[in-house]
């Protein structure tokens, strides 16, 4: 059950210089894939931000960020560990 939750950063935004790849050690169902843009540029420049299972997560941190994207991981992970 490899890659069943997709986290993706656009390498020009503040998220991109964090190493969100040990996330798949915490996790081993999810793949973290970078992008070199994903034309969110207006959210991109306000806040940290990627894309789980292609909906939005940000926080005024990377911090507040990464700890969105893990809450949003665990709540798309319960979705199939519940089937």
């Amino acid at each position: 059950m490899m890659g069943i939750v997709v986290v993706e950063v656009c390498d020009s935004n503040l998220m991109s210089a964090l190493d969100l790849e040990h996330l798949e050690e915490l996790y081993p169902e999810i793949a973290v894939l970078r992008a070199d843009c994903m034309n969110l540029c207006g959210l991109c420049r306000l806040r940290p931000y990627a894309l789980v299972n292609g909906k939005r997560v940000f926080g005024k941190s990377t911090e507040e960020c990464v700890d969105k994207i893990k809450a949003a991981i665990e709540s798309e992970l319960a979705v199939f560990h519940d089937n």
